[in-house]
């Protein structure tokens, strides 16, 4: 009895050696940069006091990454440039002609883009 109680008042050992991570980066992701760009990214994580690797980590995870256009949207787009277009036209035969005869046809273009425009701004994410 006097041995086991005289072994519970050591104190316990370290395990030599490094301790082992809780979180092991073993993925490996390969990114080709140009030498500025690379020089670029060095000089703003010694700036933030942080190994490049570690910049660019928390660089990607804060970065806002937008989707592309979807089909509909980009007709939108098609459909506004064709409206630009023809106010355009409306614009230089009024200033031809007289702005009196075209009033009404550039209020009812000047409606159309705007209804395209609210669409455009309602689909932003």
């Amino acid at each position: 009895m006097e041995a086991t109680a005289e072994n519970n008042k050591l104190p316990k050992r370290r395990t030599p050696g490094r301790p082992k991570k809780t979180i092991r980066r073993s993925d490996l992701l390969m990114v080709r940069l140009t030498p500025t760009e690379r020089t670029l990214i060095e000089g703003r994580a010694k700036n933030a006091g942080l190994k490049p690797s570690e910049w660019f980590r928390r660089a990607a995870k804060s970065a806002k990454v937008f989707p592309r256009f979807t089909t509909e949207e980009s007709g939108w787009f098609r459909m506004l440039a064709g409206l630009a277009n023809n106010l355009n036209q409306l614009t230089h035969l009024a200033n031809v002609a007289g702005l009196f005869s075209l009033a009404l046809k550039c209020r009812s273009m000047l409606r159309q883009i705007e209804e395209l425009l609210t669409k455009i701004s309602s689909h932003d994410g």
